[in-house]
């Protein structure tokens, strides 16, 4: 494992000389529009593995995505590698269809401490509620970026992480009332605590997340990737691309229905990915939202 493969990977060509916010917020940027958010081993026959180096060959050398477990811990290490403060959290995913957080920490962050103040980075949430810049990490102050504004409350050491979105034009109406479409303009995100966790904490969520019948991830097919100007997304058979604020307050989402045989071949084209076995697609209606 070598940074200068890493780098490789994401398009990372610039100085990594200063351990300061803006080198971080360039590191983590070309990250996030190089590694996919996605679950496709699951559906593709695959075990998701924690240890590091399994995640750096699947991420790195074979040009794969990865959920938070996985894009998080590489970020840390390549984090740590190069002198930066760095631990882990753990937090608690916010479900809008149960209206209240998961009971089970299922989603790993990292901390990033530069000059005294403390900075949530996270790689691994995908969609719109990926953020595109480290977050301070302080209580009741927006944070606009452009995905929408993100906003840290903190209430008796537990921080809660919300997001305000635009309002959303659909142009292919068939899918204007999609249970893939956020009704709500403001959405909870996670919550967390500041102790530091190990990826040790996270091994039992990682087989839970992959083989439960109840889980999202077991549910569907996800895979997603930021662009310069929004994201795109390939949940089951559906293929969304979202331009942020392409006009005033206002993101164009565009849904597209793909027949099977165009699922691999768009995965390749919008994604960069190929997969080594056959992927089966799934999209169980509920809880997951763009």
């Amino acid at each position: 494992m070598n940074l200068e493969e890493y780098f490789a990977r994401t398009g990372y060509k610039a100085s990594t000389e200063k351990q300061d916010l803006e080198t971080l917020t360039d590191i983590f940027q070309h990250h996030i529009r190089a590694v996919p958010f996605e679950n496709l081993s699951i559906h593709c026959g695959e075990k998701i593995t924690l240890e590091l180096e399994h995640v750096y060959n699947k991420i790195v050398r074979r040009k794969r995505g990865g959920w938070c477990m996985e894009n998080n811990q590489l970020l840390g290490w390549v984090l740590k590698s190069l002198g930066y403060d760095t631990s882990f959290l753990g937090a608690y995913v916010f479900n809008p269809q149960q209206n209240a957080y998961a009971t089970l920490m299922t989603h790993l962050v990292v901390k990033v401490v530069i000059d005294g103040k403390a900075y949530i980075v996270d790689g691994g949430f995908g969609v719109s509620y990926q953020m595109w810049q480290p977050m301070e990490l302080v209580s009741g102050k927006d944070q606009p970026q452009a995905p929408g504004v993100f906003r840290f409350t903190e209430k008796n050491g537990v921080w809660y992480l919300e997001k305000m979105r635009r309002k959303q034009y659909i142009p292919n109406q068939s899918f204007s009332n999609s249970d893939l479409l956020e009704k709500k303009e403001c959405r909870k995100v996670y919550m967390f605590s500041l102790e530091p966790r190990t990826v040790e904490d996270f091994r039992f969520q990682c087989t839970y997340l992959q083989t439960s019948p109840d889980s999202l991830f077991t549910k569907k097919s996800i895979c997603t990737l930021q662009t310069t100007d929004g994201f795109r997304a390939l949940i089951g058979w559906t293929l969304t691309e979202t331009t942020y604020n392409y006009k005033e307050n206002m993101d164009l989402v565009e849904f597209v229905t793909l027949e099977d045989e165009e699922v691999e071949k768009t995965l390749k084209e919008k994604f960069n990915i190929t997969l080594e076995r056959k992927l089966v697609p799934i999209n169980v209606k509920g809880s997951y939202t763009i």
